[in-house]
């Protein structure tokens, strides 16, 4: 009877965590993104022009910058949404991360810890070595499948080339089939044909996973290298200003608007421009009951990732400037979009 009553006990329990995690209506979510800035170890990878990032190399990168880097970057990962929501994002997606050793090491820093954030990584071709990757709450997002899409070049001078591929992480958010892409265009040292056909490519990709599930919830995030107007995002990709443009085929893309209010995410000669997005597919758009939907986003800028004094003042405070360690956090402010029931 004891042994009945405990089993009982057990089952109840069980069907009450179960109720207390169902989404309800009106429940927020957020899923961000953000350059981490050459998050790299102090160790060389075979295969990878890494050694700028060494303890003899030009940065002098050893084990009291990097465990500085990674505390820096836990503090603004763990912040990311927590105005609005106490768990913070449920996932966000990272760009310029060396290998899955730092992955692991950033989500072991206790602000990550303690809400026992995982991580997603597949060790890509870049040269340099930097990956795009993904951290997630488990509490909030399951993960289904996770694989990277290659980043293909088609000029034949190229084909000795390496890049960053399109990290494909497939999950269930608030009991719905929610797939995130995770990218770095190449950057604008290169011209800008490799960028729109990033853009070409990943809505190859796009269509891809619509065609076999048109209802799922499809998030295009990364370090673009180009502002939302420009032709990889706006005709390439097809990800439009208003969503009373969006049409079959197209995304919105609400960070278009954002920029032309004169707020970005990193700043060039005085300008500041908005690489660091994260698209929406049109299911995210449908305003249905009971359905997870886009709410809002926003820029997440602090007064401790701006440099406060000097001739840079009011950019990112960066790792490295002038040739000096800053010990800040990235070139780069992270974004986040906020989605409701």
């Amino acid at each position: 009877m004891r042994r009945i009553t405990f089993l009982i006990l057990g089952l109840l329990l069980i069907s009450m965590t179960s109720i207390a995690r169902k989404p309800l209506k009106g429940s927020d979510y957020a899923i961000g993104f953000y350059n981490l800035e050459n998050l790299f170890d102090t160790c060389h990878d075979e295969g990878k022009n890494d050694y700028e990032f060494m303890p003899e190399g030009t940065f002098k990168w050893d084990t009291e910058k990097y465990t500085n880097k990674l505390h820096n970057l836990a503090r603004v990962l763990s912040e990311m949404a927590s105005d609005r929501l106490p768990e913070g994002c449920a996932a966000i997606g990272v760009a310029e991360v060396e290998n899955a050793k730092c992955l692991a090491d950033l989500c072991n820093e206790p602000p990550l810890k303690q809400r026992n954030i995982q991580y997603i990584h597949v060790e890509g071709p870049d040269q340099r070595g930097i990956d795009c990757g993904l951290i997630y709450n488990p509490a909030l997002f399951s993960i289904r499948d996770v694989k990277l899409v290659p980043y293909i070049y088609k000029q034949p001078e190229d084909s000795l080339r390496a890049t960053r591929g399109f990290l494909v992480v497939s999950g269930i958010l608030a009991c719905e089939h929610v797939t995130i892409i995770v990218n770095h265009l190449p950057s604008r040292g290169a011209a800008s044909y490799y960028r729109e056909e990033g853009g070409r490519q990943l809505k190859v990709v796009k269509d891809s996973l619509l065609k076999a599930d048109p209802n799922q919830k499809l998030l295009i995030m990364g370090d673009m290298n180009d502002d939302p107007q420009d032709a990889s995002m706006a005709e390439c990709l097809g990800a439009k200003r208003e969503i009373s443009e969006v049409g079959e085929g197209d995304l919105y893309n609400p960070w278009w608007n954002v920029l032309a209010s004169g707020e970005g995410t990193l700043s060039f000669k005085g300008r500041w421009n908005l690489f660091d997005q994260i698209i929406l597919s049109p299911s995210l758009l449908r305003q249905e009951s009971g359905t997870l939907g886009f709410d809002s986003c926003e820029i997440f800028r602090r007064d401790y990732l701006i440099r406060q004094d000097g001739p840079y003042a009011g950019t990112p405070l960066r790792t490295h400037g002038g040739g000096q360690w800053l010990n800040g956090y990235s070139d780069h402010l992270p974004t986040v979009v906020y989605l409701k029931m």
